[in-house]
């Protein structure tokens, strides 16, 4: 069952976040996920949740998205994540 992951990112360094997305994406595709969502006008709906930035990856299971995030690969690539944004994320299965 894919999964998704749904972040609303703050960046405090845009430098060090462009180089993240330029770093993670050739990731994210070489253990099967891809970006839904990535940045772009965020209209606010009901409730009063206003999101930043929006980053929504599709993996085809859990399994891909862990072995992505836990990878060593990727792992100085989260750090500068880390240092260049703040970022408030969940997982969801899909149907």
């Amino acid at each position: 069952m894919a999964i998704y992951s749904v972040s609303d990112i703050t960046i405090k360094d845009a430098d060090a976040y462009a180089e993240y997305m330029e770093r993670a994406a050739p990731l994210v595709e070489k253990f099967g996920g891809r970006y839904l969502v990535r940045g772009g006008r965020v209209t606010p709906g009901e409730g009063d949740w206003t999101p930043n930035r929006v980053v929504i990856l599709e993996f085809p299971d859990e399994e891909s998205m862990m072995a992505f995030r836990n990878s060593p690969e990727y792992a100085p690539v989260g750090d500068i994540r880390h240092r260049a944004a703040e970022t408030r994320s969940f997982r969801v299965e899909g149907v």
